[in-house]
């Protein structure tokens, strides 16, 4: 497996960009230097992401999201280093 997260992730089971293996590796996602934990899905080269609304749901049974853009930094939890 590679050491560079994808370009592009969601943790939709049902979107192109799902990918188990490595949401089960853990990832991290710091926004504008910002670390979130409620990030739906992501794209570094388009420089976006999808942050969940609260515990909203569409009519469907999904989260409600925003599309935010700015500078996206994904990271493997495992080569995190602890601070502290």
């Amino acid at each position: 497996m590679s050491d560079t997260p994808p370009d592009r992730l969601a943790v939709n089971p049902n979107s192109p960009f799902y990918d188990e293996k490595i949401l089960e590796r853990g990832i991290g996602i710091r926004f504008k230097g910002v670390e979130k934990t409620n990030v739906e899905e992501y794209c570094v080269s388009e420089g976006w992401v999808r942050l969940s609304a609260g515990k909203t749901l569409d009519r469907a049974g999904n989260p409600m999201t925003v599309k935010l853009k700015g500078v996206v930094e994904p990271y493997f939890r495992d080569d995190a280093v602890v601070e502290g």
